[in-house]
C-alpha cells in the first residue's frame, strides 16, 4: 500500500519581486510533494479548508483524493477553491512520483514524448510601435510552433468602430511581420459590440485563433462568434464547471489551465474528452510545469504548451531546477516527481 499523507504545509519561499511566493507541501514517509507558486489567498484556502481532507489520504489514490476535495469545495466553487484543489492535486502527483521514483509523466500514461513543443505568447507588447513588430518577427523565428499576441482593447477607446479597425489592422500587421498567421488573445477586454464590429473586418488568413474576447464565457455571445472565427477558450474553466458547453462551440483550441481547472487528475479527464471530440488542447502557460507532463503523456491530443515570454523566465527563478526551453521545445526531466520543488535560501 502506498504511504498516506501525514502533514500539509503552505511554505513561503524566495521568489522574484512581484511573484507569488507560496508552495503547497504534502509529507509522507519522509518524502515531500510540492506544487507552486500560488498566491497567499490560495495558500490560506488550502490550510483552512482542504487540510482535513488530505490527512490520512493515500498518496497514490488520485481519483479518491480528488473526489474528496470536490466534495469539500462543492459549496465554494470559485476560482480560489479551484486553484487550491489544483495545487494540492499536483503536489499529490509529485509526492506519488517521488515515492515511485518516476517522473509524473510516466505515472500518467505510457504514450510518452520527452520533447514537448511550445508556442510563445507575449501579451503585453505594444504592437502599435514599429519596433514591436520587429520584435514580433524576431520571436517568430525562434523555433516556436507559433506565436500569440495580445489584442487588448484600449482603455481610452470610446469609438468602438475605430477601435475595431485598429485591432484588425494590428492583427494584419503582426501576421505580415511574422510572415505567417499568429494567434491573438483579447485577454477578456472586448465586449459583444466591439467583437461584432471587428469580426466584420477580420481577415481569417492572419489568425490561427482568437482567444477570450469577452470578459466571461458568455455562451450566448460566443455561439454566433464561433461560427465566424476560430475561437480559443477554456483558460477560466474551473473545478465544478461543465466543459461540455465549451466543447459544443467546436473551438480551434481548448486552453485549459492545468491547475486552475482542478489539477492534473481533472485535466486528464478533460484532455480525453476534448480528444474524443476532435478539439485540440493547448494548455495555458501559467501552469506550465504540470502542463508539460500532461503534454508528454498525450502527444496526439496536445500539439503544444504555451510559454509566456514576458512572465515565465522570472517565474522559473522560484524553482530549484528551472525549466528552460531550447529551440521552441522543453525536455521533460527523467528525475522522479513533477519538477516543482521550490528554491530555498
Amino acid at each position: 500500500m502506498m504511504a498516506v499523507i501525514e502533514d500539509v504545509q503552505v511554505v513561503v519561499t524566495d521568489t522574484a519581486p512581484g511573484e507569488d511566493s507560496r508552495f503547497v507541501a504534502l509529507h509522507a514517509s519522509g518524502t515531500t510533494g510540492w506544487y507552486g507558486p500560488i498566491s497567499a489567498e490560495i495558500g490560506q484556502f488550502v490550510k483552512t479548508v482542504l487540510t482535513d481532507s488530505l490527512i490520512g489520504a493515500s498518496a497514490d489514490d488520485h481519483i479518491g483524493l480528488h473526489a474528496a476535495l470536490r466534495h469539500t469545495t462543492a459549496a465554494n466553487c470559485g476560482s480560489i477553491a479551484s486553484w487550491a484543489v489544483g495545487a494540492v492535486d499536483c503536489a499529490a502527483w509529485d509526492l506519488h512520483a517521488q515515492l515511485a521514483e518516476a517522473p509524473v509523466a510516466e505515472l500518467l500514461g505510457m504514450s510518452l514524448r520527452w520533447q514537448v513543443p511550445l508556442y510563445a505568447s507575449w501579451l503585453s507588447l505594444d504592437l502599435s510601435r514599429p519596433a514591436s513588430l520587429a520584435t514580433a518577427a524576431h520571436v517568430g523565428r525562434a523555433g516556436w510552433q507559433f506565436t500569440k499576441w495580445g489584442l487588448r482593447r484600449s482603455s481610452e477607446a470610446s469609438n468602438l468602430a475605430a477601435e475595431a479597425t485598429r485591432l484588425a489592422a494590428t492583427a494584419h500587421a503582426v501576421a505580415e511581420a511574422l510572415g505567417r498567421p499568429g494567434a491573438f488573445d483579447a485577454v477578456f477586454t472586448w465586449n459583444p459590440v466591439l467583437t461584432g464590429l471587428l469580426i466584420n473586418q477580420w481577415d481569417p488568413a492572419v489568425a490561427i485563433w482568437l482567444e477570450d474576447p469577452l470578459p466571461e464565457h458568455d455562451l450566448g455571445a460566443y455561439r454566433p462568434l464561433a461560427a465566424k472565427v476560430p475561437l480559443a477558450v477554456g483558460e477560466r474553466l474551473h473545478l465544478h464547471a461543465d466543459a461540455q458547453e465549451l466543447f459544443d462551440l467546436a473551438p480551434r483550441a481548448f486552453t485549459l489551465d492545468v491547475v486552475a481547472c482542478g489539477g492534473l487528475t481533472r485535466a486528464v479527464e478533460l484532455v480525453n474528452a476534448a480528444y474524443a471530440l476532435g478539439v485540440p488542447v493547448y494548455p495555458h502557460g501559467r501552469s506550465i510545469v504540470p502542463a508539460i507532463h500532461l503534454a508528454a503523456t498525450f502527444p496526439d491530443a496536445i500539439p503544444a504548451v504555451e510559454y509566456r515570454l514576458q512572465w515565465e523566465p522570472t517565474r522559473q527563478q522560484g524553482y530549484a531546477h528551472p525549466w528552460e526551453p531550447t529551440d521552441g521545445m522543453i525536455t521533460v526531466p527523467r528525475s522522479p516527481g513533477l519538477g516543482a520543488t521550490p528554491r530555498r535560501g
